[in-house]
């Protein structure tokens, strides 16, 4: 490792020796960067992430020089995935940095990806509002480029925070946009029935039965297979449960469906509030009596 690092720093002195000096033949900055090139294969090579980083950030600024403007965003990227196992903001910055260059010589696959992975690394913080931020400008782009399938997985991603947030309408309208796409398409649409059940488990948390029964009315429109499926018939007794106040019946409702399909972590969460909200009402009509 120790053998790595000292190669890694010579390469880097020897780049910035280049750089200082005049380049009788060639360009110093061509030179620098093969050098600075050098030294990130090094200082990867011996786990420095954070010299690693630094180093990459150098060489995306020779790019830059020789406006090389692919291969600066790209040495971003390099740094950013160095930055990434140490310096979470410092990965956010250099992914910033590349995302800015693509979008402007027109790379918009890239820049989309690049977006992604900064939502991923705010989502990682539990940063879920930055998080939305991001996994919007990715959806935004992965659509224009007709990534559908990434674009829906964003999307998901932005409805789920939203609803963890508390912001149920906005995750409701977001499931359901993405099962009417879905639902045209032979590919997404088995997915169909889970980003209903994802928008009805909202319904469910604004806690009004008519506005669900009346989802649920919409979701048939939209698929008329969702009716004889198992999300349905969950959707449709937790809300006869909600409306009758049934605690037990709640819980056995769900207990059934988890043991055939096993609700996530997301689901269970939201479920968790609902039951929590039908026992409060159901606690202060006791107490009224």
């Amino acid at each position: 490792m120790g053998d790595h690092i000292g190669r890694g720093e010579e390469f880097e002195k020897q780049a910035e020796k280049k750089l200082s000096g005049w380049a009788l033949f060639g360009s110093k900055f061509e030179d620098a960067a093969d050098l600075f090139d050098k030294a990130g294969n090094c200082f990867k090579l011996a786990k420095s992430w954070d010299k690693a980083g630094a180093v990459y950030v150098k060489l995306a600024n020779c790019h830059l020089k020789l406006d090389s403007k692919h291969e600066a965003a790209n040495a971003y990227a390099d740094a950013a995935h160095c930055y990434k196992k140490t310096n979470t903001k410092e990965a956010i910055s250099c992914l910033g940095q590349a995302v800015n260059i693509f979008l402007e010589i027109g790379r918009l696959s890239m820049s989309a990806r690049y977006y992604k992975e900064v939502a991923e690394l705010y989502e990682q913080e539990q940063n879920l509002e930055q998080a939305i931020v991001f996994y919007e400008k990715a959806a935004d782009l992965f659509q224009s480029e007709d990534v559908t399938t990434t674009a829906n997985q964003c999307k998901q991603k932005i409805a789920e925070f939203s609803a963890q947030t508390d912001k149920y309408q906005r995750a409701i309208e977001i499931f359901e946009e993405i099962a009417r796409d879905s639902v045209k398409n032979n590919l997404l649409k088995y997915a169909v029935r889970g980003h209903l059940l994802n928008a009805g488990i909202c319904q469910l948390c604004k806690g009004d039965v008519v506005a669900i029964d009346n989802a649920l009315e919409r979701y048939q429109e939209l698929d008329p297979t969702f009716s004889s499926t198992r999300e349905y018939k969950l959707l449709v007794d937790l809300a006869a449960a909600i409306d009758e106040e049934n605690i037990d019946k709640f819980t056995d409702v769900i207990r059934e469906y988890d043991n055939m399909t096993r609700l996530d972590g997301w689901k269970t969460t939201l479920l968790l509030k609902v039951k929590e909200a039908v026992k409060a009402k159901e606690l202060e009509e006791d107490d009224l009596t």
